[in-house]
């Protein structure tokens, strides 16, 4: 019987159970005033305001708003003072005098159904009917906390911009505009998330861009169907190309000038609202290795620091799974005093050198951890004095030697080099498996790990760039920016596989001595 009640009885007309996509705003304004107080039912920062404009007793205009979303000032000064005047016009008449005179905001959008209406609302905009008309007014009164503009932790500079991207979106895209001044800097926007409609950016500079790298950006994002997206993590997640690789192929910075950078270079930029952290593809390796200090110091210092950073990033690869494979099985690789030392240090460490290695990684990456978790003054002193402790330890107690110490400490510094947090946990979590491939076959297993990492960057594609290139396939003219960097008056042309439109400067820019 209940089953019947339920199955005949009379649906409320409140809107279909909120299914309003397609519903048009009603003539009579109490009816849209009930609509949203239903929708937004158990929401106390719900603003609703009815105003009379005429002496006929009933109110004419509603103001709806959502507090903390609105800047007040331009709430109450730009609409609601202005929807207070007293007019012997009413309906449509006084839907067109808002609009069009009397509404001091730059910005208004006419809305036909409750699908924008929510939009705007939820947005920080204030919508404003009118009784007798079946459309709707929004107003730009976007107004929130903010974050200020300020160098980022995550990336910090010797020499360069300080400033970097913030939570809000044009904030961030006014950032990059002010470096890229040119109205061929294009920025397309779409929402993404059914909950959080957070809204996404598509930038590239139109003429420079590959159409086809482009045209695969906005069918992967067009293609993600979630309820929400709170980071750019999320999603770097649903477009990458390998998500089973350990190998970051989307790149991503806080700073306006490395994003300015590679959209001169051809990339797609991916801006998402709430976070500062702006993605960019295709990216290689070479992306994640240099940094923006490299492009403001002169060509030879920054040659010389990227040589460091990369042997410092080979370095903190292999060198405890070569310090494991050689002190196990080879032996005979060492000179006779150093096997002699490393020996006499090992005498009453009851582990293997692999137990030993393993011990002092884990605790060492611990530490890192909890450096990064706790507050800064607090974190600083926990991983400094934590690590001279616990190393100063273990070694009395006999727990491992002082040579994997040593090894583990130069590991730990040379990881530091990396520029890119996430190629930098690439790097930690194939050092484990390099150091149990040397504990279990030795160097072979040392040299066989390293090799399966080439091959498999080698496999690796960032939306159908090889991420090695120009490595592999070798391309001898784009070889100017990876291990080494030419001068800029040299680098005449962009990399060719982001772009056709090649041409980057003039060629004959070498400074030249003038003749006394």
């Amino acid at each position: 019987m209940r089953f019947w009640q339920r199955l005949f009885a009379k649906r409320s007309p409140e809107l279909h159970d909120y299914n309003i996509d397609d519903q048009n705003i009603c003539t009579d304004i109490r009816k849209n005033i009930k609509a949203i107080s239903t929708i937004f039912k158990n929401c106390s920062d719900l603003n609703i305001r009815e105003i009379k404009t005429d002496d006929r007793g009933s109110s004419n205009v509603a103001v709806i708003s959502i507090d903390g979303l609105t800047d007040k000032p331009t709430l109450y000064d730009g609409v609601l003072k202005s929807t207070m005047i007293e007019t012997d016009v009413y309906g449509a008449q006084l839907f067109e005098e808002l609009k069009d005179r009397i509404l001091p905001n730059s910005k208004v959008n006419e809305l036909k159904n409750f699908s924008e209406v929510l939009h705007h609302i939820l947005s920080g905009d204030a919508v404003i009917f009118v009784n007798g008309i079946n459309k709707a007014l929004s107003c730009d009164t976007k107004g929130w906390e903010t974050r200020a503009v300020e160098e980022p932790d995550s990336e910090a500079t010797v020499r360069g911009p300080r400033e970097g991207f913030i939570e809000t979106l044009r904030v961030n895209t006014s950032l990059i505009r002010r470096k890229i001044k040119s109205p061929k800097l294009k920025m397309e926007s779409l929402f993404i998330g059914d909950y959080s409609h957070t809204e996404i950016n598509i930038a590239y500079i139109d003429g420079i861009v590959d159409p086809d790298i482009l045209k695969e950006v906005k069918s992967r994002l067009s293609g993600i169907d979630t309820d929400c997206i709170l980071e750019s993590g999320y999603i770097e997640e649903f477009i990458e190309d390998a998500p089973f690789s350990p190998f970051p192929t989307i790149f991503h910075s806080e700073k306006p000038d490395k994003i300015a950078a590679n959209l001169l270079e051809g990339s797609v930029a991916i801006i998402t609202d709430g976070t500062p952290f702006v993605l960019t593809v295709p990216a290689t390796f070479w992306n994640f290795m240099n940094a923006s200090d490299d492009y403001y110091e002169r060509y030879s210092v920054a040659n010389i620091i990227r040589i460091l950073r990369l042997l410092g990033f080979i370095l903190s690869l292999l060198l405890p799974g070569l310090y494991i494979a050689i002190t196990t099985y080879h032996q005979e690789f060492l000179p006779t005093a150093m096997l002699i030392s490393i020996a006499g240090s090992r005498v009453n460490v009851p582990f293997p050198p692999l137990v030993e290695a393993l011990l002092m990684e884990f605790t060492f990456e611990a530490l890192r951890e909890a450096g990064i978790r706790l507050p800064k003054q607090i974190g600083q002193a926990i991983s400094i004095v934590g690590a001279l402790v616990l190393g100063q330890a273990a070694v009395s107690a006999s727990l491992v030697s002082p040579a994997m110490v040593i090894v583990v400490a130069i590991t730990g510094i040379s990881s530091f080099v990396t520029p890119s947090y996430n190629l930098a946990i690439t790097n930690r979590i194939l050092r484990f498996l390099l150091m149990v491939l040397g504990g279990v076959l030795g160097l072979l297993g040392v040299v066989l790990g390293f090799l399966c990492i080439l091959i498999h960057m080698e496999s690796l594609r960032s939306f159908g760039i090889p991420y090695l290139y120009p490595v592999t396939p070798l391309v001898v003219k784009d070889l100017k920016d990876t291990f080494l960097r030419a001068p800029w008056w040299y680098m005449h042309t962009r990399p060719s596989y982001t772009t056709s439109n090649k041409k980057r400067m003039a060629d004959d820019l070498k400074p030249k001595t003038p003749r006394g």
